[in-house]
């Protein structure tokens, strides 16, 4: 042990403003200079109308056309969500469709796209619904092309496909390449099926160059350089753009079966990768595909993204609850428990200090308040802090009343209650007492 004590006091505090400021998000502090490959721009596309629908989130018509309203809510002018796609087989699925490109030409600042299987059939269903822009469901890993076509094969896969594309591209529409299973796939399917849709595509105007959408289709990416193709999502990106692929016109569309979609879509994007595709509240397949709201909080603190209206995403949790498909209790920021805190500790925190346990603004960035339940561990400082944020009254810790009420939780408490108690339950004797 060394003879002096080599922690010093400081005058104030050291918060780190430049990585927490006070009114945003936290903001990334590169050591040095940038990521060399990261883009100027990034930005978010939606496939809750398909990707949602397809993992089972019920919508009616009018129910879809409400989401995409809350999309252009939430985008506003940001630019940080730019597309939406919608299934076209069903007459439901046609009707929001329809809805949704009447308000896009209105002004609505999210543009509509349609998802089709890649064959020529479903290219001529396309063709004429007054879409810009298709994306086509282009299967790449032999799990795939061996055991979905018959006979199977990666050549066979690949011509239907390549039909398909110079299909869309005839009718005057971009091709966006949706590669299932990219995390699965050769390097030798991959590689040589985007050069070819890439030559096809040379012969029309730009405004038709392909998208390639790389799918983790079972969530098996990983966030990592160094790690052998196909796993390596920065990997596979790093190699489609050196094969030609501008960064502007790939996108990453993840699921989150191994607990890393959200690394992987910021490995994505610190790759090259511009677009990540997902829903807002993660809606989806199985675990769900890229939370849109929490990749773009991390898109904004890069300095890539302007900022959206968080907020708005509060009305769609709410649509999602009535419709029996709620987000969890503790889903990062906007379910129930998200910002709520049953320790005496984090209470007494907040009671002090309360960025002390919020990682930024909630109220003022999200529209959601910070908030304590009252458990056998919440103490003295969880009440104080309850009948505050309620009545705008700060009790001491001495005040008789206050003392006597937490006594008689405590009481309940140590008679076996196990549930929570919430203001509601407290909130005519707090009252009285913050009167007192």
């Amino acid at each position: 042990m060394t003879s002096e004590f080599s922690v010093r006091d400081v005058p104030e505090p050291d918060l780190f403003p430049t990585a927490f400021p006070a009114e945003a998000f936290p903001q990334f502090v590169w050591q040095g200079e940038k990521p060399p490959h990261l883009p100027a721009q990034a930005w978010t596309t939606e496939t809750t109308h398909r990707d949602g629908q397809q993992g089972g989130l019920p919508l009616t018509a009018d129910d879809g056309l409400r989401i995409y309203e809350l999309m252009g809510e939430f985008t506003g002018e940001s630019g940080a969500l730019r597309q939406a796609e919608f299934f076209v087989y069903r007459p439901a699925d046609r009707a929001m469709l329809e809805g949704a490109l009447e308000r896009w030409r209105g002004g609505h600042p999210v543009e509509p796209t349609t998802w089709i299987r890649a064959t020529r059939k479903d290219a001529e269903l396309v063709a004429h619904l007054g879409v810009r822009e298709t994306g086509m469901l282009a299967s790449a890993s032999d799990y795939h092309t061996f055991h979905k076509f018959t006979p199977g094969g990666r050549a066979q896969a690949a011509r239907m496909y390549l039909d398909a594309v110079q299909a869309v591209l005839d009718a005057g529409l971009r091709p966006r390449l949706h590669l299932e299973d990219a995390t699965r796939a050769p390097r030798e399917f991959i590689l040589p099926f985007v050069q070819e849709v890439q030559r096809l595509s040379q012969a029309y105007p730009e405004s038709q160059a392909p998208r390639f959408r790389i799918c983790d289709t079972m969530g098996v990416g990983l966030p990592l350089e160094g790690v052998a193709w196909p796993r390596s999502v920065p990997g596979m990106v790093r190699e489609l753009m050196e094969a030609g692929v501008p960064g502007e016109l790939l996108e990453f569309h993840p699921h989150n079966d191994t607990h890393l979609i959200v690394a992987n879509c910021l490995a994505a994007v610190m790759a090259g990768c511009a677009a990540i595709n997902g829903t807002l509240l993660g809606k989806g397949e199985r675990s769900g595909n890229a939370p849109l709201e929490g990749v773009l909080l991390h898109m904004v603190g890069m300095g890539l993204s302007a900022m959206p209206n968080f907020k708005a995403l509060n009305e769609l949790e709410t649509l999602y609850a009535g419709l029996g498909q709620g987000v969890p209790a503790k889903y990062p920021l906007y379910g129930r428990d998200a910002h709520r805190t049953r320790a005496g500790i984090h209470a007494d925190g907040l009671n002090k200090f309360w960025p002390m346990y919020a990682p930024f603004d909630v109220p003022k960035l999200l529209g959601r308040p910070l908030e304590v339940s009252l458990t056998k561990d919440s103490g003295l400082a969880g009440l104080i802090f309850l009948i505050k944020q309620h009545t705008g009254h700060e009790l001491p810790k001495d005040h008789p009343g206050l003392q006597q009420l937490h006594a008689d939780l405590s009481a309940e408490f140590d008679g076996g209650r196990q549930t929570a108690v919430e203001w509601e339950e407290v909130a005519g004797r707090a009252e009285k007492l913050s009167l007192a």
